[in-house]
């Protein structure tokens, strides 16, 4: 049985070397990130067995999506298609005071497709949990369309639903999304948001806390975790509050470490549902891949213990 199954678009992403501007790098490092891959990874490093669900044009550049995430012990259910293509997106560096930027581009992107009958819905059932996030159903009316379906098969199966709201203003804007995300947010178990997606999009005021009991109250989640940057993560469940502070880190490429926080998440939680360890779990696996160039948590169970231990030192 798959521990963990997931479900998004995955994208090449092309980074210029530090110091250089898109418009006069003449090199970039090439790296696979996608939201729900990302989670995959995580969980896939950390010893659960995951996969991932999608649509990708039947390409070289798809075809090495594919490779790397089966390399990461991922295991790819893909609907391959003549049609569409595959996104990418460009991030240029930042060095203060110039912020870091990205650049989508992603239009016709063959997964904005995809319908429950191209996929391995199957996976979905037989799954321990099923994952997505609110990046996929703004990419199209379809996709919308396909992640309610994808709940349902899962909610209907007995399977465990995470969903991280991972809102995107380059997507859609705050009215759109909430109205989208309304529907969904009761057919999910866990529920993932940062507290400024929860004030932006969800309409949410106040702390962590207030806005993961508000959050809980009206959707009758399992657990509602509100991440809140450098100040750590707050999980609200009916049996109580837990609070986890962010781990130190020397951060070298942020990209991805919400991805990394919710896999790490998952994957500890699913072994006994215990809340708190999994919020210890998701913050070390976070701070890991803050480390890292490139959007995947490339991170080991013992290097996550390492961090919740504080023995960080060199390995000899």
């Amino acid at each position: 049985m798959t521990d963990l199954v997931t479900f998004g678009e995955t994208m090449l992403r092309y980074t210029p070397p530090d110091g250089k501007r898109l418009e006069n790098a003449d090199a970039f490092a090439v790296h696979v990130g996608g939201a729900e891959s990302n989670v995959a990874v995580a969980a896939a490093r950390l010893g659960r067995a995951a996969a991932w669900l999608s649509k990708l044009p039947d390409t070289p550049l798809a075809r090495r999506v594919e490779r790397t995430l089966r390399g990461q012990g991922v295991a790819p259910a893909v609907a391959w298609t003549d049609e569409g293509r595959l996104g990418t997106y460009y991030l240029e560096p930042g060095a203060g005071p110039r912020a870091a930027a990205v650049h989508y581009d992603r239009a016709d992107a063959a997964v904005r497709t995809a319908t429950p009958d191209e996929l391995a819905t199957d996976r979905v059932a037989a799954a321990d949990c099923f994952h997505t996030s609110g990046i996929t159903p703004a990419l199209s009316e379809t996709l919308a369309d396909t992640t309610a379906d994808l709940l349902r098969t899962a909610r209907e199966a007995g399977t465990t639903t995470a969903f991280d709201v991972n809102y995107r203003a380059k997507l859609w804007d705050p009215a759109t999304a909430r109205e989208t995300l309304g529907d969904l947010l009761g057919l999910v178990d866990v529920l993932f948001v940062a507290r400024r997606d929860a004030e932006r999009v969800l309409d949410r005021r106040g702390d962590a806390e207030t806005i993961g009991r508000a959050l809980l109250d009206a959707h009758g989640n399992e657990a509602v975790v509100v991440t809140r940057g450098s100040a750590g993560a707050l999980a609200v469940t009916p049996d109580g509050v837990h609070d986890q502070s962010a781990f130190e880190t020397d951060t070298r490429d942020p990209v991805g470490s919400g991805d990394a926080f919710v896999g790490g998440f998952l994957a500890r939680w699913l072994d006994d549902r215990d809340v708190a360890a999994a919020l210890a779990y998701g913050a070390a696996t976070a701070a890991l891949e803050r480390t890292l160039d490139g959007d995947m948590a490339l991170v080991s169970p013992a290097e996550v213990e390492t961090v919740l231990d504080g023995d960080a030192d060199i390995s000899r």
